[in-house]
């Protein structure tokens, strides 16, 4: 079975991350077909809104450690980019259903994500510096206007978890749901969206967005860069190493 399903009905096209044994870890393959999947429902006429949804359990473990380690996404043409760019500047209402886990890529996309609800059961959490790298996503500049400065310093300087309650409070996400309606609720906010008028829901959150997209493709290409000269370094090859080793990084050398 893909690790992406993509299901479209009634104007809403529903995409899946469905890599269950390894906890929705996205490979670039599962990077390529979001991309793919977010432009072509940009020009489609027949889809007015798009989900990215999780199972109950997990939403997303962020990159694949091994295929990232072996392969890592290089380049302003690489997967991981194309889909940064594509959810940043996705122009039709984009909701996600987030239970379980959300880590790394798995928080920093909801940024751009104009409604997301969540699980009791949701943890986000942005372990970066942690892995000897920096944020990516735009998290710099979006975390810090969402949180405040002090709480998005706290998530991504620590990278300790956000949990459901916490998320609703800072505005992450929408509404707190028990794990088994998440996905279900998330369906009937899109159906509600896909019946209103496309234009006026295209227009409104052009305008919401504004001038500040530009600043965010930007900023996405600015951490890109910054994440490829660390992911070369010391720090990340040692973190990387004691994930796959199974023992807690040492840094005391970097």
């Amino acid at each position: 079975m893909a690790d992406i399903l993509q299901h479209a009905e009634g104007g809403v096209l529903t995409l899946t991350l469905n890599r269950p044994e390894r906890k929705n870890s996205l490979t670039s393959a599962m990077y390529a077909t979001l991309a793919d999947a977010l432009a072509q429902a940009a020009t489609d006429d027949a889809t007015r809104v798009v989900v990215i949804q999780g199972n109950e359990a997990m939403f997303c473990a962020g990159n694949d450690i091994e295929e990232f380690l072996h392969q890592p996404p290089m380049g302003a043409d690489s997967p991981v980019l194309r889909f940064l760019r594509a959810i940043a500047t996705f122009p039709k209402p984009l909701l996600a259903s987030v239970c379980g886990p959300a880590v790394g890529i798995g928080t920093t996309m909801l940024f751009h994500c104009d409604l997301v609800y969540a699980g009791d059961n949701a943890a986000f959490s942005m372990p970066f510096v942690n892995l000897g790298l920096c944020v990516e996503g735009a998290a710099s500049l979006l975390a810090p206007a969402m949180f405040g400065y002090h709480r998005a310093a706290e998530a991504l300087l620590l990278g300790e978890p956000i949990y459901a309650e916490a998320a609703l409070e800072v505005g992450l996400v929408n509404k707190v749901l028990p794990p088994t309606e998440a996905n279900a609720y998330t369906q009937q906010i899109a159906a509600k969206l896909a019946a209103k008028p496309a234009v006026s829901l295209v227009e409104t959150k052009r305008l919401m967005k504004g001038s500040q997209q530009e600043a965010v493709v930007q900023r996405i290409v600015d951490e890109a860069t910054v994440f490829a000269r660390l992911l070369r370094g010391p720090a990340a090859k040692e973190a990387f190493t004691a994930f796959l080793e199974k023992r807690a990084p040492d840094f005391s050398r970097v």
